[in-house]
């Protein structure tokens, strides 16, 4: 039998984490936005800001959705051109600024907004897209179970150990991470 009361307690505190972890690191970061979002403008068309649908909370009965944000590192019409596929490491669909953001993943700053509006956390699996959630809930085992409950996360071990994916086998050597 769970105890709800020190379940609540953990799910307080880890809240309280995420807002003072994603508040401190956005006064550490503040002063390069502004520098990031001119580099953005100058080196191409488009907003500053991406917005992509991604899938949050998740239980056997429902499935959260939610708009990331994200620094854009791809030119403005990349995916009317290719459509829903994931980026490579050369991926011509990228900026030249967009690859050094992604490198130093300066492009993830704007998701502490993400967590701050109680959509993700700092530790947990990374977001999907609707896109690809069917394709790798039908193709790996155990790939939703693991965010059952969860809040996606910024940054957890799957991320620190792997990086950024570039097909379902990536995605594939993560869930193992994430249980």
């Amino acid at each position: 039998m769970k105890n709800s009361r020190y379940d609540s307690n953990v799910c307080h505190a880890k809240r309280t984490f995420d807002v003072l972890v994603a508040l401190l690191i956005l006064l550490a970061t503040a002063p390069l936005f502004p520098f990031i979002a001119l580099a953005i403008k100058v080196s191409s068309k488009g907003p500053v800001i991406y917005r992509q649908l991604r899938v949050g909370r998740c239980t056997p009965e429902k499935m959260d959705l939610f708009q990331i944000m994200k620094f854009r590192t791809m030119y403005i019409d990349a995916e009317q051109r290719s459509g829903a596929v994931w980026a490579t490491e050369n991926d011509p669909r990228i900026t030249p600024v967009g690859r050094f953001l992604r490198k130093t993943r300066l492009d993830e700053l704007p998701q502490l907004f993400n967590v701050l509006k109680g959509e993700m956390s700092m530790i947990g699996p990374r977001p999907e897209r609707p896109a690809f959630y069917q394709k790798l809930e039908d193709e790996i085992p155990y790939f939703v179970e693991r965010t059952y409950g969860v809040l996606p996360g910024i940054t957890g071990l799957a991320q620190v150990n792997q990086g950024y994916d570039a097909c379902i086998e990536d995605v594939r050597r993560k869930v193992g991470f994430d249980h």
